[in-house]
């Protein structure tokens, strides 16, 4: 599916549109151009993982109670898997309803890797 980039994504600010394919519950692919981002639920690694949205994501998105919003997080592999990079600081908000997206910054988070949720 075909969602509009209502925030421009560091680094490739040029993109206004990017294509979603969601694998399952757990990871996505979203695809910029010729690029493409594995992207992974925070929620499936961390159930604790929290952020505040910003005012402007939230109106670009058109984003409250009636429209939720759903939280990837990219996904950096490395081999082994366990080596795999979360970028928690950098979530993207998806807007499933009117098919818009954003990314966002968090200076409460951080980069952690796979391993660090296998225990």
């Amino acid at each position: 599916q075909m969602y509009k980039i209502k925030k421009p994504i560091p680094g490739f600010e040029n993109v206004m549109e990017a294509k979603l394919h969601e694998i399952n519950e757990h990871f996505a692919v979203l695809k910029l151009g010729e690029i493409i981002f594995t992207l992974i639920n925070p929620f499936s690694l961390d159930k604790n993982y929290s952020f505040e949205i910003p005012a402007d994501a939230k109106a670009l998105l058109e984003i409250d109670e009636n429209n939720p919003v759903l939280v990837y997080c990219n996904l950096v592999k490395k081999e082994p898997f366990e080596e795999s990079i979360v970028n928690f600081k950098a979530p993207i908000l998806i807007n499933p309803k009117n098919k818009t997206l954003a990314q966002i910054i968090c200076n409460e988070h951080k980069y952690k890797k796979i391993g660090d949720f296998v225990k």
